[in-house]
Parts: C-alpha cells; sequence; structure tokens
C-alpha cells in the first residue's frame, strides 16, 4: 500500500524532481543508454515503479525482451550489451554502491575508454538521479503499473 504519493501531496518537490531530470534530456548521452541503466540501478534498488517505467521506455524504443531479461546477469551475458553499455553499466553498479565499492580504478578506466569527461560526468549525474527516484518509489511504496512511455518527459 502506498505510504505517501509525493507526486500530488507535494507538489513543489516532484516539479523540483522533474526539472533536475529534465537535465538528461540535453546531456551528451543517448536516450536508450539511459534508461539500460535507470533499469539496472532499479534492479538493484528493488524500485517496482522504475523497473515498470523504464522496461516500458526501452521496449518503446525498441530493445529486445532478452536484453533486459538478461540486464541483472548483463556480466555474464555481455555478448548481449555493447562495450559502451557494459562500461556505464559497470559504472552504475559501482557508483550505485559507493559505500562498499569506493568506485575502483578498474571500474573508470573501462569507463574512461568509452566515455568522454562530459558524458562521464552526465552518466554519474544519471545514476544519482535514477538512484533519488528509486528512494522516494521504494520509501513511499509507489504503486508500478500505471507509466505510460515518455509520460513524464512530457511534462518536464
Amino acid at each position: 500500500m502506498q505510504r505517501i504519493n509525493y507526486h500530488e501531496t507535494n507538489p513543489k518537490l516532484m516539479a523540483a524532481l522533474l526539472t533536475a531530470q529534465s537535465y538528461l534530456a540535453t546531456s551528451s548521452l543517448e536516450t536508450k543508454l539511459l534508461h539500460l541503466v535507470d533499469m539496472r540501478v532499479s534492479q538493484m534498488n528493488g524500485c517496482a515503479y522504475c523497473l515498470d517505467m523504464h522496461s516500458k521506455d526501452l521496449r518503446h524504443e525498441g530493445d529486445t525482451e532478452q536484453r533486459l531479461y538478461l540486464l541483472s546477469a548483463w556480466h555474464e551475458a555481455r555478448e548481449f550489451f555493447t562495450p559502451r553499455e557494459q562500461a556505464a553499466l559497470a559504472w552504475a553498479e559501482a557508483v550505485t554502491l559507493v559505500s562498499t565499492t569506493q568506485v575502483p580504478d578498474e571500474v573508470f578506466e573501462a569507463a574512461k575508454k568509452e566515455f568522454t569527461d562530459v558524458e562521464l560526468a552526465d552518466l554519474t549525474y544519471a545514476i544519482t538521479m535514477i538512484n533519488t527516484w528509486n528512494r522516494f518509489n521504494v520509501a513511499f511504496r509507489t504503486p508500478a503499473g500505471s507509466y505510460q512511455p515518455g509520460q513524464y518527459s512530457k511534462s518536464a
């Protein structure tokens, strides 16, 4: 059961979150990569609302069911993910688990091979944003299922 509907009960907070999120639409990163990272981080954080959202967005953008199913095991299914996606996923995992990983040098070096400094900064921002959304949605038990692809990009 949903604890608080922060989308409705605190419109100023929701507007601030959407404003912060809106930067990513102008970032140097491709949308599909951002959704892939968002979905992986949401898997790690157990956020059903965000998993529903980003799986729908990825499908809408033409990603395959097989890749979505294998995302949580991408380390063992590397052939389904490009080197750039692999570097982004490893970076996302390390940044999300910063308190235990301290973001290892080898993960940084792999990311630097695939991303410019600007792209890596944008990717890190994207990871911090999805972690923020995950924490709100998990804490308040935002129910999954009602999201429509692109729903928030229209209002952001």
